[in-house]
């Protein structure tokens, strides 16, 4: 009994981490359009992905107007400061409408509000973009 050889695993892997990183490379381009969406974490993810399937798509995203932000998370966990109030108001405005249309019982209200101040909490804490934490060279 000759069984046919199937892909191998790595390419089966590539093939898995190319279709989620186009499927969030999307994601992340409707959240550049729709209000309240997120955009970065979805390129973020899009761009390790690309890393382990297709290094012209990473190329591709790391050139876009978004590859100045993905290069400074990449490089140093950085967030720009309007990266980081964006988020910000974005977290909170979307708690404030949870909390106005669906009228949440307490723990409901707690359940859903404490991932959101968790993660509110991690993006405040990150450094702000790598080009304006840098020393100056001037500075010696």
């Amino acid at each position: 009994m000759s069984a046919t050889p199937g892909p191998s695993h790595s390419s089966l892997r590539r093939a898995v981490y190319l279709c989620l990183g186009l499927m969030m490379a999307g994601l992340g381009i409707i959240g550049a359009i729709l209000p309240l969406m997120p955009t970065t974490i979805f390129l973020i993810l899009a761009a390790w992905l690309f890393s382990r399937s297709s290094p012209r798509l990473e190329a591709y995203l790391m050139s876009s107007r978004f590859g100045g932000s993905l290069r400074d998370w990449r490089d140093f966990g950085a967030i720009s400061c309007k990266s980081k109030s964006l988020a910000l108001i974005g977290m909170s405005a979307g708690y404030a409408i949870f909390l106005v249309i669906s009228k949440p019982s307490v723990p409901l209200a707690v359940a859903v509000g404490a991932p959101i101040l968790a993660c509110a909490a991690y993006v405040a804490s990150r450094r702000g973009s790598a080009s304006r934490n840098e020393p100056d060279e001037s500075d010696g």
